[in-house]
């Protein structure tokens, strides 16, 4: 009897240690599958908009980051079941453009859908937070709110300051693939005519990779 005893104990330590291993080994695909390496000019927005969470869900998945300290080599948390590599690898949302009958002009992007009045091409560069390239006023826009992801400068004679636009047809690492919405919040002396200039967060050299752009812009009604 106590051999009978000391074999079953033995299969109950065999069937345990499998069990433990298994959940282990599961454990250990889930965290691969749901950390992102962070690379410079990463933000909880532009992860938020690759992966198809919330800003919040990361935030709250990443207690311990502060949105501001975001730095090449970080390991991010992505919350849900989504798949980084997946995420990473997979093409670029396409736009697709609408215009059915009595509707208006439609474009849709990262799954929403925008009535849009007109197109303007523009010839677009980017600046940063840079004290250099922001005068004596600072790190802020035209009405000294911080720089953020989201602000374009312009001539006001062409784009109307607080004009909401859909920026594409762009390629920088530091802002969203293929579009973004952004808003007229800033001015620059250099800055006339078809020009915008886009805040990209990150360090000047990094920033400055976006050299001049053809971009397309496509004016977003309130």
């Amino acid at each position: 009897m106590k051999h009978l005893k000391h074999i079953g104990q033995t299969m109950k330590f065999a069937v345990l240690a499998a069990a433990i291993a298994g959940l282990a080994q599961t454990a250990g695909v889930a965290d691969a599958a749901s950390l992102h390496t962070a690379k410079e000019g990463d933000t909880f927005f532009l992860l938020a908009q690759r992966y198809g969470v919330s800003v919040d869900e990361l935030t709250k998945a990443n207690p311990n980051i502060a949105a501001s300290n975001i730095y090449a080599g970080l390991q991010i948390k992505v919350p849900g079941e989504t798949s980084v590599k997946a995420a990473s690898d997979s093409e670029p949302q396409l736009l697709k453009e609408t215009a059915p009958a009595n509707e208006g002009q439609k474009i849709e992007a990262w799954g929403k859908t925008f009535n849009y009045s007109k197109v303007v091409d523009v010839k677009a560069t980017a600046y940063s937070a840079a004290a250099d390239e922001n005068g004596k006023w600072g790190a802020v826009d035209y009405y000294g709110n911080p720089l953020k992801l989201g602000t374009i400068a312009v001539d006001p004679n062409v784009i109307p300051m607080g004009t909401k636009v859909l920026v594409t047809g762009y390629s920088h690492p530091g802002l969203p693939d293929h579009s973004f919405v952004a808003v007229a919040r800033d001015q620059g002396s250099a800055i006339t005519g078809k020009r915008i200039d886009i805040f990209i967060p990150g360090s000047k050299s990094f920033v400055n990779d976006f050299g001049f752009q053809n971009v397309k812009l496509y004016v977003i009604d309130k």
